[in-house]
């Protein structure tokens, strides 16, 4: 669109010096002076239009950028974590009611859950989320194991002593909303056990969306 632009002034002063010094009528003259400030009205007026279509196009593919990096940024975002128990004993009881740790991870993709504090969270984000656990425990105590997020009860599962059944098992599982940060955690019910044991008591959770 500038060669455009030269183009036309150019030719606009090689019209006006021919019918200045040459012999032409002056009625041509008249003619060129008055075309030319038509053709560069006609060539400004075109530059302006492609001027504003490009300032679109810009503003779209800019929208389009940040969309892709939205997608891509969600796509890379995984949490996925399998943890156990260990230790091959019983845990608990205990007179207060104590936070599970799992300290054997089989998978913990995104570094969600902690083996030191027994809590995970999602990090910055907010998301839905699947959390489930599964215990085996000696009949001779009782069981309580209560999914907590933050110092919210969410849901639990619970199974009475019994002087005739040598072992319980048991586990549940639920569906959360999460906040950025939010944490969750298994605790122990006072005065109850669990045992511990990497392939029978556990705790899982994995990200299904960002929200």
């Amino acid at each position: 669109m500038t060669f455009n632009v030269l183009f036309a002034l150019l030719f606009c002063g090689l019209t006006l010096a021919q019918d200045i010094g040459g012999s032409q009528e002056k009625g041509k003259t008249d003619e060129a002076q008055c075309s030319c400030p038509s053709e560069m009205f006609n060539v400004m007026t075109e530059l302006g239009a492609m001027r504003e279509k490009l300032g679109v196009m810009e503003t779209k593919l800019k929208e389009s950028d940040n969309q892709i990096l939205e997608l891509k940024s969600k796509e890379a975002t995984v949490v996925a974590f399998s943890a156990a128990s260990d230790g091959n004993k019983a845990i608990g009881p205990f007179n207060t009611d104590t936070t599970l740790i799992y300290k054997t991870l089989k998978t913990n993709v995104g570094s969600a859950y902690n083996k030191h504090t027994g809590k995970y969270n999602t990090g910055i984000f907010k998301a839905f989320t699947t959390s489930a656990f599964f215990y085996h425990a000696g009949g001779a105590h009782p069981v309580t194991v209560s999914l907590i997020k933050n110092n919210e009860l969410i849901v639990m599962a619970h199974d009475h002593s019994t002087s005739h059944d040598g072992a319980d098992n048991g586990g549940n599982a639920v569906l959360l909303q999460l906040q950025q940060r939010d944490q969750v955690y298994l605790r122990l019910g006072a005065n109850t056990n669990v045992w511990g044991n990497n392939v029978v008591t556990t705790f899982s959770g994995f990200l299904l969306r960002q929200v």
